[in-house]
């Protein structure tokens, strides 16, 4: 036996240095030499003094790392602004393995670089030859993806699979690093060793066969979130596709545990998947975020998980990725299914609880006064948590020695129930009080509020909504609670309480508040949500009519919202603690809110395709309703149930919740929200076919609109009406209601809705073989929709406008006009992108 420094094994240095590249960003100048360096390695034949079995099948596999080096250090060249020296290597590849896709893809990305499009070209048109003659298969996506890049003269082309394209975003979700972080070397090292299995830098054969699962456990406030955000702060260079994170709230004391599929939702708007290519069905979700980890190196951590089934579905399917889990369960059973690798993390060591306290102190305290500063470790149960929140009780009272502090967590003699099966000397309420104790009366009020927050964080203008306080009265007690170790400004202008904190301010505002001032504490801050969420949605709908809600109570203040982007981010970012805040209103029994909350909130929730959120909250509403015995709210409720039914392709419940709408409606004489359920019943009927029945339903909401003198209804289902004849081929009636439609939208100045009718008045002209009248009816579809910023509306007018130059046998035009639609899809990264992708690829073959 040979006992050597691998790195004298020229194949050993290869795999190890192939390794390494992964540890670069795809931009870093390093990278690019280190693959220049890994090229150079390789000369000539591998074993090609022996021959045999084994032989053949050994330099066959080196061969396949080779190739699979050669396609990285490719993109690299390419990347760097050196085509040409790919070239040679790659075409040599090509006719090694002429059914490996991904090297003419590359050999294609490296021609078009160099300036030699038709070159590219002719590599796609072998390379499709080849697939037909070999295997009767069309080319992949990859290879298709880049053909029609090329076609369209794009500068950059589709990277290859699992690389982030030039300009797009990388998730980055780590919370901040810890401050004064201390101790656990050895669970540092731990983790280390295991990161590096995922590159393979531990394993001769390349890096592993499954995800690497890292599971670390442990008692509440131990620490564990604290070294899993350390670690993966040092350890971020290693992913560089990006960093996932969601803390998943096993252990919240309101009981708010995050559902996986939404942590899903999360992670999928992080890696920036467009909402309208989220699938509605949730395990379709998940399959859509395992395939977006597909070829990834990411670092996903799941933080604060109650159970190995909260986790389970939100692991990826495909080796690259490390996912780091912290939990109070010791998930067994995730370490016995999937080969987690199990962290217990036990309380820190004295040598470690006196390193955290000097980081945090100063090592002059802590040398002036040893004694004490180890029985402040042992009064704290050298619980992390605990002792930081005695050394910031510490630094802030300079004046108090450490023996002082012995004396006085000594004396405390309650205890937090959460923690009452631990260690005696853990007397963790007692460390809390004494931050708590040293607040001024409003911040300590404030204190105790927030643990009526619905929430799992909050805005400095929502804390003065719960306190009833002017606004500038409030950051100043956020920034001394902030100092106090009793709050966290987890995000920026977002405050959090850990676990026990906040059900340590729960208990005390239960024990010292009157029930009257809770009460109102609570319908502030839902006041403030409802009026908040009420001004965002009418600024993403102005033309909607909506339920105007009561004022809200003294010392409510809405935040400020001025335009559609503000209102859409400001529901973004509160998505959860909205949806939390309805959750809270219905245990408290705030039925009017309930209601009035997710009426508010249906137009960002149908948009965004939220859709189970919004069945969940219109079916809460619902139950709210019917315990007032609101008609009104229970047939709105009804008509929002059936809208995300419809939307989720449960269409008999849709139709079951929206004549439930109807019919209560109908009791109401509600005429006009009578004729908003009949074009939602018609809307759902179309979206199956059936446009008999659809046209049905428009042509009853119209007479309903008709009958109140609501102008904008009638111009709307006008064209509904109009839309409906020309899907059943009565062209010339589809003209006679959409150019009524066309009138009323012009007077009343509705300039969506004037798009809108001249679309539909073009379809029909076109299929009645008046191609010119369509072409001008299109365009001015067309200058509207780019008016009003309606990209989606411009590209279906657009797609609509080809098909009539194509009729007309200018096929020219319909082309440049499909590309038009074309490229703005693909900046949407809207599905229908393939649909045009189809077209101009069946245009080019019947006139190239």
């Amino acid at each position: 036996m040979l006992d050597i420094d691998p790195d004298m094994v020229d194949v050993h240095r290869f795999r190890r240095l192939v390794a390494n590249v992964a540890t670069y960003g795809p931009a870093d100048a390093d990278r690019t030499a280190l693959w220049r360096e890994i090229m150079g390695m390789w000369r000539g034949e591998p074993l090609a003094a022996l021959d045999g079995e084994w032989v053949d099948r050994t330099r066959d596999a080196w061969y396949g790392e080779y190739r699979d080096a050669v396609l990285g250090w490719a993109y690299a060249e390419i990347r760097a602004g050196d085509p040409t020296m790919a070239v040679g290597p790659l075409t040599d590849l090509v006719s090694r393995y002429p059914l490996v896709e991904a090297l003419p893809a590359m050999l294609m990305r490296a021609h078009y670089a160099a300036g030699r499009r038709t070159d590219a070209l002719d590599c796609y048109a072998t390379a499709r030859a080849r697939l037909d003659e070999e295997l009767a298969e069309r080319p992949g996506a990859e290879l298709q993806s880049v053909y029609q890049a090329i076609l369209r003269r794009e500068p950059d082309l589709p990277p290859p699979p699992g690389v982030l394209p030039a300009g797009a975003p990388v998730p980055a979700q780590l919370p901040a690093d810890v401050r004064g972080f201390a101790g656990r070397r050895d669970h540092l090292t731990r983790l280390d060793a295991i990161a590096a299995t995922v590159s393979g830098d531990a394993a001769e054969g390349g890096g592993p066969a499954a995800v690497v699962i890292s599971a670390i456990a442990g008692t509440a406030g131990v620490g564990k979130t604290a070294l899993a955000v350390h670690w993966a702060h040092r350890a971020a260079r290693r992913f560089p596709d990006g960093q996932l994170y969601v803390n998943l709230r096993g252990f919240d004391p309101s009981g708010a545990v995050v559902d996986p599929a939404d942590a899903v939702r999360g992670f999928l708007d992080a890696l920036a998947v467009p909402p309208e290519r989220i699938p509605a069905d949730r395990e379709a979700q998940a399959a859509l975020y395992r395939t977006q980890l597909a070829d990834k190196r990411m670092l996903v951590v799941l933080d604060n998980a109650r159970d190995t089934a909260q986790v389970r579905p939100l692991l990826p399917g495909a080796p690259g990725c490390l996912v780091l889990v912290t939990s109070r369960d010791r998930l067994t059973s995730l370490v016995v299914t999937t080969g987690a690798h199990a962290i217990p993390l036990d309380l820190l060591t004295p040598d470690e609880s006196r390193d955290v306290l000097t980081r945090r102190l100063g090592a002059h305290r802590i040398t002036d006064e040893p004694e004490a500063a180890d029985a402040l470790a042992g009064l704290c149960a050298r619980l992390p948590l605990a002792l930081a929140i005695v050394a910031a009780r510490a630094a802030t009272n300079p004046q108090f020695s450490l023996s002082d502090l012995v004396a006085e967590l000594t004396e405390a003699g309650t205890r937090l129930d959460v923690l009452a099966d631990t260690d005696p000397a853990t007397d963790i309420r007692a460390v809390f009080s004494w931050s708590y104790a040293a607040l001024t009366p409003a911040a300590a009020r404030l204190f105790r509020q927030l643990g009526l927050h619905p929430g799992a964080d909050i805005t400095a203008e929502a804390a003065a909504s719960l306190a009833g306080l002017a606004p500038p009265l409030v950051p100043p007690l956020l920034a001394e609670l902030t100092r106090a170790s009793l709050i966290a400004e987890h995000v920026r202008g977002r405050y959090t309480l850990h676990d026990l904190l906040r059900a340590y301010a729960a208990e005390l505002v239960q024990a010292r508040d009157h029930p009257g001032r809770r009460h109102a504490a609570l319908h502030r801050i839902l006041d403030h949500y409802l009026h908040t969420a009420h001004t965002a949605c009418r600024l993403l709908s102005p033309a909607r009519e909506w339920v105007t809600p009561p004022p809200p109570r003294p010392g409510v203040t809405p935040e400020v919202l001025t335009d559609p982007g503000q209102a859409m981010a400001w529901l973004t970012t509160e998505h959860a603690v909205l949806l939390a805040a309805i959750r809270h209103a219905a245990t408290n029994g705030f039925d009017a809110h309930i209601w009035q909350l997710a009426g508010a909130l249906a137009i960002y929730l149908d948009r965004q395709g939220h859709w189970h959120d919004l069945a969940a909250t219109q079916e809460a509403a619902l139950a709210a309703a019917q315990r007032l015995a609101d008609r009104p709210a229970q047939a709105q409720a009804h008509h929002f149930v059936g809208t995300a039914h419809q939307n989720l392709g449960h269409f008999g419940e849709a139709d079951t919740q929206l004549r439930r709408s109807l019919h209560v409606r109908e009791q109401l004489g509600d005429h006009a929200g009578q004729a908003s359920t009949h074009i939602a019943l018609g809307l759902m009927f179309a979206q199956q076919g059936q446009h008999r029945r659809a046209l049905d339903h428009a042509r009853q909401a119209l007479d309903l609109y008709q009958a109140v003198g609501h102008r904008r209804g009638q111009a709307n289902a006008l064209n509904e009406v109009g839309w409906q004849h020309a899907q059943l081929g009565n062209h010339r009636q589809a003209l006679r209601y959409c150019h009524q439609a066309l009138a009323l939208q012009q007077e009343l100045g509705n300039r969506a809705g004037e798009a809108a009718a001249w679309d539909s008045i073009g379809y029909a002209h076109h299929h009645l073989g008046q191609h010119a009248q369509a072409i001008t009816c299109y365009q001015h579809s067309l200058d509207l929709s780019r008016d009003v910023g309606a990209r989606y509306s411009e590209t279906e007018v657009l797609v609509h406008l080809g098909d009539t130059h194509l009729a007309a046998g200018d096929p020219e035009a319909a082309r440049i006009v499909w590309q038009q639609a074309l490229t703005i899809l693909d900046d949407l990264q809207h599905p229908d992108a393939g649909e045009v992708h189809a077209k101009i690829e069946k245009l080019g073959r019947l006139h190239p």
